[in-house]
């Protein structure tokens, strides 16, 4: 598969996760797959929505998506994707309908009626996704059928394998390229069954509390300092009864709807103990606790424990409150729970947390529940709690002024992003597509790829290739300020809005952005061989720098010189490395370059060439279900050698600020090899599987959820992989585009 096609595939696969969804029909509701019932002149059939994935594009760049009343398989109408003029190569256009409920069964299968006309340069096909709390089970868009060209109406179908771990189910289609298609007709069936005859899973009690569907009915004026503590007691009370009270963790409540109605009384509660009397009486109304005290992990098997202290803060909560919660902490739920589960590697799945995605800009209680959701999620479940560098408790109390206070939508995403950065894991951001923060940034970029060497950043790497008129940059210029404003103040201005684990991977995330705006052209400037100038550069879509460039299918390795072999992890398959270590095994040296992400998980099958006995790497520390906030330490995995002859050369391993999580632990694996050694700088130092957070307004984000360690327990969160050698690119360098680590690399190969 091309990588541009595989590109199409993981947007697809992407698409509704970023996508402001309709409210989808509830289960047994009639789905619209007829395309018949009509939202609106010029616009989609009801319930489905437009996926135009472009990057952060503008949802109507080169394409149109509606319903067709002229062109029709059965019935009024069908539904039409059409390129424009203003396609761009390489992209694509999508539509997208969320079904309703989930099933019981062996299969799904999608079928459909597609018509297509002149379609060039890529496939037309329907597409069907399942997802599970960490992303997507299964998904296929017919791109091995290729269909393309000009054909009248005929049926397709994908079926896909169904499991009890779906909880979403999307369908819809797809433009690859130039041209148009018609869908019509559809249907859905489970094991051959049609939907509508199917009955659908049955609901927790949570699902059915429809309450506060059009907003939380609270209403905040300018926040007293009463009001204040107030909600930072509720943030935390309510969290801790979230993932501890067995009633909660049954799915018997709705824990964001539960919020909304004891919310007023807590903000109008006068002081201490009015405020306990409100929240006792609250928790008293749940349903009794009845499950065992909870058994105690032995303490060398525990790296961390819950911070709970303030269970006992007499000035925040009373007696009688610090007695119910105190209670709950030593009679939790058990190992199932409704609203997190654990990830096949053990990390914490955050599970049935609404999107909200109809609210651009939720009202004050829904942007409270985003804090209280995502600073939650942070005390029990992130293993680096620790490493913050603050005390997170103080931060809940810090936001809650901006959250309530936040007077739109970017504001409001501005917070989140502020309330991410004060975890410090490269991991976490805003991520996926939301046009208010792509507009932000700005939807234009210079073709140029910078790079900080210390504080200055540099162009790198132009990136022409017909996307912009030749460029006024050259590799090695220092670039000192931006439309008028300096790098230092550009920086300052938004030095919050950059999560990273550390410093060199803070500037990493700025160079992305930096050259980014709103206008067609940027003036810029620079210091060129010691001379200070301005130029004015071209920008171009940032959709077009997202353009993949399609590489040589050996691009993976190649001889630097005929005694020294070298291989990168960006394009490396597990299938090439028998005939990779093959080529390279009498060489000198071997160059691993992991500045990049690797394409595939290599990490016990490259390791098998190059070590001689097992050996302990890495250990992980994982959350405990049964008492949230404390991790346990698991034991140390192992690289064990293949059998096949192990390489004898020197093996140097190239890492940087790129090197980040999959990479990083790759290295770690990599570098027992006995004759390895890891040369570069500072690693992302954000390793471990990440877990995925849903807040209010559709807005993503995720962070490390796994404690990855050496076998010594020495730390890599933030610290990042430390080289044994370190060295860095330099201005000289650049200019001449020279890769002085792999000329570094060969100095240390070739040194006795």
């Amino acid at each position: 598969m091309s990588l541009l096609s595989r590109t199409w595939l993981c947007c697809t696969a992407l698409l509704c996760a970023s996508l402001e969804l309709p409210a989808q029909p509830s289960a047994g509701k009639q789905v619209n797959l007829t395309m018949e019932q009509l939202a609106g002149e010029g616009q989609l059939p009801l319930g489905w929505a437009p996926g135009i994935r472009q990057g952060a594009a503008p949802l109507d760049a080169g394409y149109q998506a509606q319903a067709d009343g002229t062109v029709y398989q059965e019935g009024h109408h069908s539904l039409r994707i059409a390129s424009g003029a203003g396609r761009l190569a390489n992209t694509f256009g999508a539509v997208c309908y969320k079904l309703p409920g989930t099933y019981k069964g062996r299969t799904i299968t999608l079928k459909g009626y597609l018509k297509t006309q002149d379609v060039q340069q890529g496939f037309a096909g329907l597409w069907m996704r399942l997802d599970g709390a960490e992303g997507s089970l299964q998904f296929d868009n017919m791109q091995d059928t290729n269909l393309s060209g000009t054909h009248n109406w005929q049926q397709y179908s994908i079926t896909l394998p169904l499991s009890a771990q779906v909880e979403h189910i999307y369908i819809g289609g797809i433009l690859a390229g130039a041209g148009t298609v018609w869908l019509d007709n559809l249907a859905v069936t489970i094991d051959d069954t049609p939907l509508a005859s199917v009955k659908p899973n049955a609901l927790f009690k949570a699902q059915t509390d429809t309450s506060f569907q059009h907003g939380s009915r609270i209403a905040l004026g300018k926040l007293t300092p009463q009001q204040v503590e107030n909600l930072t007691v509720l943030g935390q009370v309510w969290g801790f009864v979230k993932y501890y009270h067995p009633a909660v963790a049954s799915g018997n409540y709705n824990w964001d709807k539960e919020l909304f109605r004891v919310m007023p009384a807590v903000l109008a509660s006068k002081n201490e103990p009015e405020r306990s009397r409100v929240l006792g009486t609250w928790l008293a109304g749940l349903a009794p606790v009845t499950t065992p005290a909870v058994k105690r992990v032995p303490k060398d098997q525990v790296q961390l424990e819950p911070a709970l202290g303030w269970l006992s803060n007499s000035k925040l909560l009373s007696q009688d409150l610090q007695r119910q919660l105190m209670y709950l902490r030593d009679h939790p739920a058990k190992l199932e729970h409704y609203y997190v589960g654990q990830g096949k590697a053990g990390n914490a799945t955050f599970l049935h947390e609404e999107a909200y995605a109809d609210m651009s800009y939720p009202d004050a209680g829904y942007r409270l529940l985003a804090l209280f959701r995502y600073w939650n999620m942070i005390e029990y479940f992130f293993p680096y709690k620790y490493a913050i560098g603050e005390d997170w408790q103080t931060v809940l109390k810090e936001f809650i002024p901006q959250f309530a206070d936040a007077p739109d939508a970017l504001q409001y995403r501005l917070a989140a992003l502020r309330l991410i950065e004060r975890v410090h894991d490269t991991h976490a951001n805003l991520w996926g597509k939301d046009k208010i923060m792509t507009d932000y940034w700005g939807i234009y970029t210079v073709p140029a790829e910078l790079q900080f060497l210390g504080k200055q950043p540099v162009v790198a790497k132009l990136r022409q290739t017909g996307l912009a008129a030749p460029s006024p940059l050259q590799p090695g210029d220092i670039i000192t300020s931006v439309d008028g404003v300096t790098v230092a103040d550009w920086i300052q201005q938004r030095q919050l809005l950059f999560p990273a684990s550390n410093e060199p991977t803070r500037l990493r995330n700025v160079a992305a952005m930096l050259l980014r705006g709103s206008t067609r052209t940027a003036r810029l400037g620079i210091v060129r061989n010691g001379e200070a100038r301005i130029v004015e550069a071209e920008r171009v879509s940032i959709t077009a720098m997202n353009t993949p460039r399609g590489t040589a299918a050996d691009s993976s390795y190649r001889f630097l010189r005929p005694d020294v072999g070298y291989i990168t992890l960006g394009q490396i398959q597990n299938k090439q490395l028998p005939a990779i270590m093959s080529a390279f095994q009498n060489t000198k040296g071997l160059v691993i370059d992991i500045r990049n992400y690797p394409s595939e998980f290599v990490v016990f099958t490259l390791s098998a060439y190059l070590l001689e006995k097992p050996t302990p790497f890495v250990k992980f520390t994982g959350p405990s279900l049964p008492q949230p906030g404390q991790f346990i330490y698991g034991k140390p995995v192992y690289v064990k050698p293949g059998n096949k002859p192990t390489y004898q050369g020197k093996v140097i391993i190239l890492v940087n600020e790129q090197t980040q999580s999959q990479a990083e632990y790759t290295t770690m694996a990599l570098r027992t090899a006995p004759r390895a050694t890891v040369l570069g700088s500072t690693t992302a130092g954000a390793d471990g599987n990440v877990s995925y957070i849903t807040l209010p307004g559709n807005l993503s984000t995720m962070i490390s959820g796994l404690g990855v360690y050496y076998p010594d327990g020495r730390e890599t969160q933030r610290i990042g992989i430390i080289p044994d050698v370190e060295a860095h690119p330099t201005l000289k360098g650049i200019r001449e585009s020279r890769d002085e680590l792999v000329e570094k690399a060969l100095e240390l190969i070739d040194k006795s």
